[in-house]
């Protein structure tokens, strides 16, 4: 069908033969490494009802239309699909021993019946057309909306998750939204409509007794495809379990070529490999018969039941009851009927996963943002740049304090570095600045506003951070200096890359400044990303700077070249420098250190220096190793 997501099949339900059912099934299984794990009903109808907004657009008129069109084409295929058993009747009747001789009539009840099976297929596949843009705006709608709150979720929630995980949850509730639409919309809800159409027509010809038969022939079908789906859901998740095994089995095999050479393991590599082979086969195998049960019982209850309906017409056609006609007209009426039947096992599971997809997504919205704007919260407006924390105590778990009562005051227009110990709670400071976290006590006030009280955005916006670990998009050096302001030219864009020391690099590039970076930047040196990433601060042009130890993963001559750039950049802004080496923060107006998070020490380099305690016992350890990597560099 039209827009169907990858490896989905190419088929429609009413044309999936066992066959090619059991063909399909095989090759899903082996690619489909989804567990199907039960929900409650509830939950499920729960979420559907969660879902239908979505699927009634209120924003697109025309979207609406589509679907109401759709859901009509929907009645009037299943209208012709009802009408051709009637004219196969016509023409068998017309054709039995002793009516008159009506060769035109048949012909036309013939050209009627072929006509009716394919306007049965024109309105499908038109259908699929005119519902395809509701499904995709639907799809489209709900992932967004996951896409902006998982934005507005916090530093910690993304720290505790999996960021695949995470895009996995809205690729697969993305997905099923395509194939579980399809199939309630065009599958069950069609399929209980027929039954419905099915046994009127079966109460008004035959009476209540074969629509009694009839329903007790769908319920038993429905109840048995369920409990065996069911079952066969345990057993596949047994076989992805044992495919993923194997599959790890072989690769790390082959990555440990040579350890198994040394140790000569190949023999030992060769039963490891043949015992996870051996369970993924016994599984296939249960896969496979689990699926030949399924048909096999499936086949029974509707083999029984045409058996039961044939007879009971042949039995009302020879006592004058029924004709010839009415036999025929039985059988491709349940014929019709069995055919979305016999996709009910393959549909419940998908529907049931997709399900289980959109609930994941659900979740996901659900989750609460831990900070948020309070109401009625107004822009920060920043006059000069005055930061200050006050009594500020934090910590990322509850009973281990990480910050424990920091005051620090960063005037306007000057630079304060914070130094100290590994854990001293130095990046902390950042990250609560950005309002990443809220202070467990204490406030932190940006030209005496508190920045709890103003909205995040302007919050952010008057903030620039130059990180340790610079990550870039996977895009061109232009997109990622241009990231820094929405809507910046390109002379902008180059200006920023002059004032970062980075613009006759990018100029002798081949693409210039079109060159791609490389998946988180890897094409880029360590230098070169943090110019990059200063370039783009620059660019955003902030009043107050954040410098997160931005050079310690440098070498000593790429830091002396980068320290020149952030000197320059930090000028005439309020600065705030991490820096773990401390021959980067000697020029710094007020130095602060930190220990065991809290404030041990706060002047100048020359003050604390003179005061001999923990920032000289820092500085003294420090400037022995630069001159012990000096004479090793000079023994080589």
């Amino acid at each position: 069908m039209p827009g169907t997501p990858a490896g989905f099949p190419m088929l429609r339900p009413r044309y999936f033969g066992i066959r090619a059912r059991r063909a399909y099934l095989a090759t899903k299984m082996a690619s489909d490494a989804t567990e199907a794990t039960r929900i409650p009903d509830e939950a499920g109808w729960r979420t559907l009802r969660r879902f239908l907004p979505y699927l009634w657009p209120r924003h697109s008129l025309n979207l609406r239309i589509r679907l109401i069109v759709a859901l009509l084409l929907v009645l009037a295929a299943k209208a012709i699909t009802l009408l051709m058993p009637f004219a196969y009747k016509g023409v068998i009747d017309g054709m039995a021993p002793g009516m008159e001789p009506a060769a035109m009539l048949a012909v036309a009840l013939v050209v009627a019946y072929a006509g009716a099976r394919f306007g049965g297929v024109l309105f499908d596949n038109v259908r699929n057309g005119v519902f395809e843009s509701v499904g995709q705006d639907a799809a489209r709608r709900l992932s967004v909306d996951v896409f902006r709150h998982l934005h507005a979720l916090s530093l910690r929630f993304h720290l505790e998750r999996r960021t695949g995980a995470l895009t996995r949850i809205v690729e697969r509730g993305t997905k099923s939204i395509d194939s579980m639409l399809y199939f309630l919309v065009f599958n069950i809800g069609p399929t209980v409509l027929e039954l419905g159409a099915v046994c009127i027509i079966f109460f008004v010809k035959f009476g209540w007794g074969l629509v009694a038969a009839t329903l007790a022939m769908v319920a038993a079908y429905v109840s048995f495809t369920r409990r065996v789906t069911e079952w066969r859901l345990k057993v596949r998740k047994q076989w992805t379990e044992y495919d993923q095994r194997s599959t790890q089995r072989a690769v790390d095999s082959l990555l440990n070529y040579e350890t198994i050479k040394y140790f000569n393991a190949e023999e030992m590599e060769r039963r490891r490999y043949d015992e996870a082979i051996e369970r993924l086969t016994r599984t296939t195998v249960k896969v496979e018969t689990s699926l030949a049960a399924l048909n096999i019982g499936q086949s029974l209850i509707t083999n029984v039941m045409m058996a039961g309906a044939m007879g009971y017409t042949v039995w009302g056609w020879s006592r004058g009851q029924f004709t010839t006609g009415d036999v025929v007209l039985v059988n491709t009426l349940l014929i019709q009927l069995f055919r979305p039947l016999d996709m009910l096992g393959f549909v419940y599971r998908e529907v049931r996963q997709g399900l289980i997809d959109m609930a994941a997504m659900f979740n996901l919205l659900d989750t609460p943002a831990e900070i948020q704007d309070v109401p009625g919260a107004a822009d920060l407006a920043v006059t000069a740049g005055h930061v200050r924390f006050e009594g500020v105590r934090f910590g990322y778990e509850p009973g281990r304090e990480i910050l424990k009562g920091i005051d620090l005051d960063v005037p306007s227009g000057t630079t304060v570095a914070v130094v100290g110990p590994s854990g001293a709670g130095k990046s902390t400071l950042s990250r609560l600045l950005y309002r990443f976290y809220e202070p467990t006590t204490g406030r932190i006030t940006i030209d005496g506003q508190d920045i709890s009280g103003v909205k995040q955005s302007s919050l952010r916006a008057a903030i620039g951070i130059v990180p340790q670990d610079t990550v870039l998009f996977n895009d061109t050096i232009g997109y990622n200096i241009g990231y820094g302001r929405e809507g910046a030219s390109q002379a902008e864009i180059k200006a920023a890359a002059k004032g970062a020391a980075i613009h006759d690099f990018i100029a002798s590039l081949p693409d210039g400044y079109d060159s791609t970076v490389g998946e988180r930047g890897l094409k880029l040196s360590g230098g070169e990303k943090q110019r990059v990433a200063i370039a783009r601060t620059l660019l955003k042009d902030p009043p107050i700077l954040i410098l997160d130890e931005a050079t310690s993963a440098l070498d000593s001559r790429t830091e002396a070249a980068i320290q020149e750039t952030l000197s320059g950049v930090a000028a005439r802004r309020t600065a705030i420098v991490i820096a773990h080496r401390l021959s980067t923060v000697v020029d710094a107006d007020q130095i602060v250190v930190l220990d065991a998070g809290r404030v041990a020490e706060r002047g100048t380099h020359a003050e604390l220096l003179r005061r001999n305690g923990l920032y000289a016992e820092m500085w003294a350890r420090q400037q022995n190793e630069r001159e012990a990597e000096a004479e090793a560099e000079a023994a080589e």
